[in-house]
Parts: structure tokens; C-alpha cells; sequence
């Protein structure tokens, strides 16, 4: 804003500056509220869903998408089921980038693609 040819904008943007740090902590703190997601509650027959698609992912050997649920938020991978590790309780699902060793425990969703 000009006053008489003056600018008098100097006094905000210099506590704007000041306060920007903190703005930036709340922001992320909010992005990260936003992100927690609570942990769904699976039934028999949801678990019972999900061990027949990991099953029928394995023994077809097709692209399979996974949901995990872990540290408050719902993760997604996508890749064909290698290995089913009872003794572990875990899979191993291979991709183009690597493999992932995914808990049984975390799995929330299992679906062929193919």
C-alpha cells in the first residue's frame, strides 16, 4: 500500500517473516492429522476374503494390490505374491523396483488385478 509515494506494507511483511516457522510446524502438524487414518476393524469373514485372494494371488502368480495399515495411515503396494511365510507371518510381494515383506498382521485389503 502507497501512502504519499511511501510504502507501508514493510511492518507486516517483516512479522509475516517472523512468524513464518511457526505457521510452517502448525501446517504440518494439521497435513498430519489429516493423514491418520484409525485402524479398520476386520471381521471373520473380511479376514476369511483376504486370505482367499492372497491365496488365489499366490497360486495364479498375478498382480495383486495390497493395503497394509500401519503407523495411523493405510499404505498400498502392488506386485505379485512370491512367498506365503506362515512361520514369519508375513509375504514376500515382488515388484519392478524390489521385493516387500509385508506382515500378515497389517494387511487390510488384498485384491487381484489380473
Amino acid at each position: 500500500m502507497k501512502v504519499n509515494g511511501e510504502i507501508k506494507d514493510r511492518g507486516r511483511i517483516k512479522w509475516t517473516a517472523l512468524m513464518l516457522p511457526e505457521h510452517l510446524t502448525e501446517l504440518r502438524d494439521w497435513y498430519a492429522e489429516d493423514a491418520h487414518t484409525e485402524q479398520p476393524e476386520l471381521t471373520e469373514w473380511n479376514l476369511a476374503a483376504i486370505q482367499d485372494e492372497i491365496e488365489i494371488a499366490y497360486k495364479r502368480k498375478c498382480e495383486t494390490l495390497i493395503k497394509t495399515w500401519r503407523d495411523n495411515r493405510i499404505v498400498e503396494y502392488q506386485g505379485i505374491v512370491e512367498t506365503i511365510d506362515l512361520y514369519n507371518k508375513s509375504i514376500l510381494l515382488a515388484d519392478s523396483i524390489g521385493d516387500f515383506r509385508l506382515s500378515i498382521e497389517h494387511i487390510i485389503s488384498a485384491q487381484c488385478i489380473d
